[in-house]
């Protein structure tokens, strides 16, 4: 049987994840969600992995949850502790790039607000339509839309179910870059690669401060970042970085 999520590791330690139901625009079922999270899993755990990136087989990246399974049998694509998709409730420690052609619906746009970058491409389209079918975007959109996007925007999302296209969410700061249709897998490589090339426990604890310091004051996040930055000042790879500068090379990086 075809895997719904298809892996692959580029030569850069880069692993794509695509989302491979393409006949039914991507849209999410249990056995994809179970399959993403292993995918997520593997993102974190291999050392030779740095980034992962997150795309649609197809014109769609993902419709959301598949209203029809769901109708039929109440299946729900909702991995334990994980969250719809087996992502938007426990993100990857690695960063996560989300390459996005055509629709980013319902659970689909909300995968998109749970990885920590975006490249779209122009005809991208995003959107929580929930309100539209009796439902509620509570796989992280009623609260993260509202983080990401100004508050009239974001409540004009929530509450007409009505699209964006991907002009506008890159003119508001949703989306990192916006690319000819077609390229947005290739345009997230390119951003991958930049961020690969990196010390692995800088970014990590990079993105891992970002992430909790929005609930910190200021005089608190001198305080609380010290367990993460201290644990990179100390590594092996702080050490190696300004050596391989001095020394005009390129540094190899250990990840500790």
């Amino acid at each position: 049987m075809t895997s719904e999520v298809l892996t692959e590791v580029t030569g850069d330690g880069v692993l794509v994840m695509s989302i491979n139901r393409p006949d039914q625009r991507n849209a999410m079922t249990k056995e994809a969600a179970v399959e993403l999270a292993a995918a997520l899993d593997r993102l974190d755990a291999d050392p030779d992995i740095s980034v992962g990136i997150l795309t649609g087989v197809g014109p769609t990246f993902c419709a959301g949850m598949d209203l029809k399974r769901f109708a039929a049998t109440g299946e729900r694509p909702v991995v334990q502790g994980r969250g719809f998709g087996g992502l938007v409730q426990s993100p990857p420690a690695k960063p996560l790039i989300a390459a996005v052609e055509g629709w980013a619906l319902g659970g689909g746009f909300e995968l998109v607000l749970a990885a920590d970058l975006v490249v779209a491409a122009e005809g991208a389209k995003f959107g929580l339509p929930e309100v539209k079918r009796g439902l509620i975007a509570r796989a992280g959109g009623i609260f993260r839309v509202p983080r990401l996007l100004p508050r009239p925007i974001a409540l004009e999302l929530l509450m007409t179910g009505d699209p964006i296209d991907a002009a506008r969410a890159e003119r508001y700061g949703l989306i990192n870059r916006v690319v000819p249709d077609g390229t947005a897998l290739e345009a997230a490589k390119e951003l991958a690669s930049a961020i690969a090339c990196n010390a692995p426990l800088s970014v990590r604890n990079s993105k891992a401060v970002a992430g909790l310091s929005r609930l910190w004051s200021d005089v608190e996040a001198f305080e609380l970042q010290k367990s993460y930055t201290d644990e990179v000042f100390a590594s092996e790879d702080a050490a190696e970085g300004p050596v391989a500068f001095a020394e005009r090379r390129a540094p190899v990086w250990k990840g500790r």
